[in-house]
């Protein structure tokens, strides 16, 4: 997927390329749509391109930025020319790495703006850096770790095992029309199987097992942005990803409703099998393992960012089962994202080893949604008769309390840095007398005070001989 056109007569040295506007204009224009395939806010998107248009020497500049739409403009009144272009890409984490490593580049001018256009068109046309054999393992291993979590017993993991690699295997289709209709014909089909496999198989609660394979398809990104972009006075953007956001969390709901009616779940007659042997606590910590080595696999993240990842699964999974036994199921998320907010910020700040905050927080949005009561709630509200608006409630609840934890982290995180740095920049001359020296402390003191005595005496001279002054 080409970002932006390369120019037949791009030139290839960087000193013409910079005082080239029309370039500068496009290069800043693929930046800006590469951000927002990344999933990145508008308001970031905005500041990041600002910075890097003035460190190529460009001031008169503006952006607009909508979540699939990209608007740059450059000069004024009749000078002014703009270009746009709408954006329908979604980035894969291994294409999120290479446009991390592509805007630090540009942050410091290091690139030039026709090499910037150029690897902006690979880093849109690159293929996956893993084979699609290993991405439907990926997406396997990753639904059986989650089930672990929310569903602790071996048949919960192997039937999540089975789910995922179907979901894995319909993801690989590339077609729009599947894309649109698969959170619906993935909720049904996995539901439809774990209500008929629920009677005859010990999964325990099936919802929970129902909400493994589905966890990819929850809106996280759009949600947690959206949430950011509203506190950030972006109301156009943030409320368009909230009602993105909604409609999604209602097709997968629809696709379990549908499945449960054909069932017939809700009945008296249907009695699910309890899991007839409980895990110890460990297997959880088995659960995030396999969880981030299917986010690592199916998403083809870079090499380093297993660990990272790992670190944040563990930092969320754990503030929010504390969260769970301080304050109820109800707040947990919102305990679980002020935790791993920072760490996440914290680990895309890295001079050395930093991984791009999408590629670490999307796994920590799905390990604390489903932990969460509220949205689990909801599905047993679809799928049982007495369903009504306090399940859905409680769902919007359990979304806004993680997006506040997000807003609340970040912000706190952004706080602690500027006052760090300003720390750090804070100095205070010391006096040449206290000054490290070789110089014994008397013989110094002894020399300012006779610089001293003799500036004053010059400075007596001057004035008795200046006229002016009498």
């Amino acid at each position: 997927m080409p970002i932006t056109p390369t120019p037949p007569d791009v030139p290839a040295d960087a000193g013409r390329a910079v005082e080239d506007p029309a370039l500068l204009r496009t290069f800043l224009l693929g930046l800006a749509e590469g951000m927002t395939a990344s999933a990145e806010s508008v308001d970031r998107i905005r500041a990041d391109v600002m910075q890097i248009a003035r460190a190529y020497g460009l001031e008169d500049v503006d952006l607009v930025v909508l979540p699939t739409i990209a608007f740059v403009q450059t000069g004024r009144g009749d000078t002014a020319r703009g270009l746009m272009r709408s954006v329908q890409a979604t980035f894969r984490f291994d294409q999120i790495a290479e446009m991390g490593r592509l805007l630090r580049l540009a942050r410091a001018a290091e690139i030039s703006p026709a090499d910037g256009i150029r690897r902006l068109n690979e880093i849109g046309a690159m293929p996956p850096t893993r084979h699609w054999f290993m991405r439907t393992l990926g997406h396997a291993i990753l639904t059986a770790g989650l089930a672990l979590l929310l569903a602790p017993s071996w048949q919960a993991a192997v039937v999540g095992f089975g789910l995922g690699a179907l979901i894995g295997v319909a993801k690989l289709v590339r077609s729009q029309t599947l894309t649109l209709v698969l959170p619906i014909l993935a909720s049904f089909v996995c539901a439809l199987i774990v209500f008929l496999l629920a009677p005859y198989v010990e999964l325990g609660d099936p919802l929970r097992v129902l909400i493994a394979p589905l966890a990819t398809f929850l809106p996280g990104a759009l949600l947690t942005t959206g949430v950011r972009e509203l506190a950030a006075g972006q109301m156009v953007a943030g409320t368009s990803r909230l009602g993105a956001s909604l409609v999604q969390l209602g097709l997968l709901a629809f696709g379990i409703l549908t499945a449960g009616t054909l069932v017939g779940v809700g009945n008296e007659e249907y009695l699910p099998l309890d899991a007839s042997a409980t895990l110890p606590w460990w297997v959880a910590g088995i659960g995030l393992a396999l969880y981030g080595l299917g986010n690592y696999l199916h998403f083809a993240a870079p090499g380093r960012s297993y660990g990272w990842v790992l670190l944040a699964l563990v930092v969320a999974y754990g503030a929010q089962q504390l969260g769970t036994l301080a304050f109820g199921p109800s707040v947990s998320g919102l305990i679980g994202a002020l935790a791993v907010t920072p760490l996440v910020l914290w680990i895309e700040d890295l001079r050395r080893g930093a991984v791009p905050s999408q590629m670490i927080f999307l796994p920590a949005f799905w390990v604390l949604v489903p932990g969460a009561s509220g949205l689990i709630g909801v599905t047993e509200g679809a799928v049982a008769a007495t369903a009504g608006i306090g399940d859905f409630t409680a769902a919007l609840v359990t979304v806004m309390s993680i997006s506040l934890g997000v807003l609340i982290g970040s912000s706190l995180y952004r706080f602690v840095r500027r006052s760090a740095e300003e720390l750090s920049e804070f100095h205070i001359d010391l006096p040449t007398v206290l000054a490290p020296s070789d110089e014994p402390m008397m013989t110094r003191i002894a020399d300012a005070t006779t610089t001293r005595a003799s500036r004053r005496r010059e400075e007596t001279e001057g004035r008795a001989d200046d006229p002016a002054s009498g």
